[in-house]
């Protein structure tokens, strides 16, 4: 039934149900003689009839029965692919994959997430862990629709949205013999062990936690890398080094650790990222409610 016109099936569905062609026009707000033109249409293309006509009243066919039941299911059917398509191009259904890093769990994610489930509840929200290398090459090759990362330069036609900053702070395993100040200054850790997010993984990241000890005087010992900050802040509680990291992990929970404030003059910074190659109207509406939360809406055009 590819070939089957559905203003036609409905014509023929309202004719059942009326048995009679001068009511049905009425309901249908046309002509008699179009609508028995288009039955006769709707009988050619089938190859059957489906009514029979008297002078006095109209009745369906065995066929015509068939079809009225058959008529209901895809006219239905239609209407609910006319309506998914509709509210998947208006950004109100279908599937999202969004990346994070898992720092952002301290930055207000979890009530971005809350905010798109209950705004979308019919779009699929797929959440991924990754670190910011993987979600920039997802993102440009169209395997993920927002990433939110820790600052790293994008290129077009990829577009990011900076969210927030905030200062790094020294994170120290409890039982360091510094733990129990209140504010260090980078240099007492010189002769310490350094934990570093991997520079493969983040070249940016790398270079910002070395130039401050390079600015603190010395050149750190970088005995492990990991490619999460979590990760880092794990390994630090372990006793295996020191490290710098987002003041956010503060707010982790983590046992075993001391942050403490220091002098830099670096921030850690989280973007939004996405793709105008692959923007549509479900990206739109989920960027925008980001930005509500972290205060940006109204703000200029996000930063490429």
């Amino acid at each position: 039934m590819d070939d089957l016109d559905p203003r036609l099936l409905r014509y023929f569905v309202v004719v059942a149900e009326e048995l009679s062609f001068s009511r049905a026009a009425l309901r249908l707000h046309i002509s008699q003689p179009p609508l028995s033109y288009a039955i006769k249409q709707l009988e050619d293309t089938l190859g059957a009839r489906l009514l029979e006509r008297t002078s006095r009243r109209v009745e369906l066919t065995a066929a015509g029965r068939a079809l009225y039941r058959e008529a209901q299911f895809l006219l239905r059917r239609h209407a609910d692919v006319r309506k998914l398509v509709q509210r998947i191009d208006a950004g109100l259904h279908g599937q999202i994959k969004i990346g994070f890093v898992g720092s952002m769990l301290y930055r207000r994610l979890p009530e971005v997430l809350k905010l798109f489930q209950h705004h979308y509840p019919d779009i699929e929200h797929v959440l991924l862990e990754l670190n910011s290398a993987e979600q920039i090459e997802l993102v440009e090759r169209g395997g993920l629709d927002l990433g939110f990362i820790h600052a790293n330069p994008v290129q077009p036609p990829l577009r990011a949205l900076d969210l927030v900053s905030e200062p790094f702070a020294i994170c120290l395993p409890a039982t360091h013999p510094l733990a129990a100040k209140r504010r260090l200054r980078l240099q007492q850790l010189a002769e310490d062990d350094f934990i570093f997010f991997s520079r493969a993984f983040s070249p940016y990241y790398y270079e910002t936690l070395l130039s401050m000890c390079l600015q603190a005087g010395f050149y750190p010992k970088v005995k492990n890398e990991a490619r999460h900050w979590l990760s880092v802040a794990s390994l630090v509680s372990q006793g295996l080094g020191v490290s710098i990291v987002p003041q956010c992990l503060s707010r982790s929970g983590m046992a075993g650790l001391r942050f403490l404030p220091f002098d830099h003059g670096q921030l850690s910074v989280c973007s939004l990222i996405w793709s105008e190659q692959a923007a549509s109207h479900i990206h739109a509406r989920h960027i925008e409610l980001v930005r509500n939360v972290y205060g940006l809406a109204g703000a200029g055009g996000p930063a490429g």
